[in-house]
């Protein structure tokens, strides 16, 4: 039986969108006030996680009830909208997506929405060993694994209980079946900024893959704790480079997304920076934020959402939806306001996707 054939019965019966772009959108996306192309949807599928990460949430974190999430129509239906507005990639994120139930099933029904080229997940991998051939064959494409430390002791104190060896499983799975692998690592001063992040480095000689430091941001609740605990970029350069040797910069410094890329001498992989605060990349944004309970973020950090999910319940009609949409991202902020000592308090990183 094929992926297809097990979609949940209401998914299949959406109507596909007919491929046009949306009045007032172009076919590669919604441009926002500074010219920006905005046409990159992250879509988180749950706020629930399997993990209790230390710079992600408190340890008795509590999460929304299901009737208040978007159920399955409800979330193609939005992903439908948004590839009439030239949006071209979805990527999966949480809480933790693999908790969502159907997810093949979900992957497979955008798969076929005209305009989608692309699709990917980020997860902490824990189910990637049983999920990894069904998601392939559904259509997703990439799979960045979170990973921030290849110590178990040191794994299990920043995620407060998980277990490393699940993740290798869930990283050897995505490599068995052919996904493009990226793997993340959220580096937090005195937990993972010395021997971990150079072991990580290591992993690129031998494989084919890009290990990505992502710098801890001040966000919801435990900002002052991710405050303190921030280690730039160049810090973090100089501790690889002095382990492991020179880092040779790629592409003459172009991003790759949001990363800067580095290769050390003779290696298969690369190393990606994401320095969000210390560097940040907001003038090369091109991306908006679904949640999971249907609300249209603009910036990760910063707390301005639109809600979606009221008015689709309500029975508005598409092009009063898309008239929402555009509207919202035209006033997409031009980037944080960290600088100023602004946070954004309202939701933690789970309950956006990051």
């Amino acid at each position: 039986m094929s992926i297809r054939d097990t979609m949940n019965p209401v998914a299949r019966r959406l109507p596909l969108a007919g491929g046009r772009p949306a009045a007032g959108a172009t076919a590669s996306g919604v441009q926002d006030r500074f010219g920006r192309t905005i046409n990159y949807l992250r879509v988180s599928l749950t706020d629930m996680c399997n993990l209790r990460c230390v710079y992600c949430m408190p340890a008795d974190m509590k999460f929304r009830p299901p009737a208040e999430l978007m159920q399955d129509a409800e979330l193609l239906r939005l992903i439908e909208l948004f590839g009439a507005l030239g949006f071209r990639k979805i990527r999966y994120t949480g809480g933790e997506p693999t908790l969502r139930d159907n997810l093949p099933g979900l992957v497979c029904r955008v798969a076929q929405f005209p305009g989608i080229e692309a699709q990917a997940m980020t997860t902490n991998g824990l189910l990637l060993d049983q999920l990894a051939a069904p998601l392939k064959e559904a259509g997703l494409q990439r799979v960045n694994i979170s990973i921030d430390s290849l110590d178990p002791q040191k794994f299990r104190r920043m995620t407060r209980w998980g277990n490393l060896r699940d993740v290798l499983a869930g990283i050897q799975a995505a490599e068995r079946v052919g996904f493009e692998i990226k793997l993340n690592a959220v580096v937090v001063r005195g937990f993972n900024d010395q021997a971990d992040a150079v072991e990580l480095a290591r992993l690129t000689r031998e494989h084919d893959w890009q290990v990505r430091y992502i710098e801890i941001m001040p966000f919801g609740g435990i900002h002052e704790f991710q405050r303190g605990h921030i280690v730039s970029e160049d810090e973090l350069r100089a501790t690889i480079g002095s382990a492991l040797g020179p880092l040779e910069l790629q592409d003459d410094g172009k991003l790759d997304g949001e990363a800067r890329i580095f290769r050390l001498r003779g290696a298969r992989g690369t190393l990606g920076f994401i320095s969000s605060v210390t560097k940040p990349f907001c003038a090369g944004c091109n991306r908006a934020r679904l949640t999971a309970d249907g609300k249209l973020r603009l910036c990760l950090l910063r707390d301005k959402e639109v809600d979606l999910l009221t008015p689709l319940r309500a029975g508005a009609a598409a092009p009063d939806l898309e008239a929402l949409i555009r509207a919202n991202i035209w006033d997409k902020p031009w980037g944080h306001g960290l600088e100023q000592n602004q946070f954004a308090t309202n939701r933690t990183m789970s309950e956006i996707g990051g």
